[in-house]
């Protein structure tokens, strides 16, 4: 087997454990957009302190699953750039 296609098929692991990751934190995320969504209408509605602080950490949580799953996604995009020029040399 050639190095190209054994880089081609360490690649296509690499981007399905990050496929899997991806799900992973978008199921993470959607839970933690409904506590947020819960905690800032609490805090609305009660005006207690106590709300105020959970809805700011319930949207400090959604804010770092955002920022986790883009990179994920960027990483696994730079992945798919990566198996295509593998593949267009190893079509050469």
């Amino acid at each position: 087997m050639k190095r190209i296609e054994r880089k081609l098929f360490q690649i296509g692991d690499e981007i399905r454990a990050l496929q899997e990751a991806e799900r992973l934190a978008q199921e993470e995320l959607i839970y933690h957009q409904h506590l947020n969504d819960d905690a800032q209408r609490d805090a609305a509605v009660s005006g207690s302190p106590i709300d105020r602080a959970d809805a700011r950490e319930t949207a400090s949580d959604v804010d770092r699953f955002e920022r986790h799953l883009g990179k994920l996604r960027t990483q696994r995009e730079r992945l798919e750039a990566k198996r295509q020029r593998l593949l267009h040399r190893l079509g050469n």
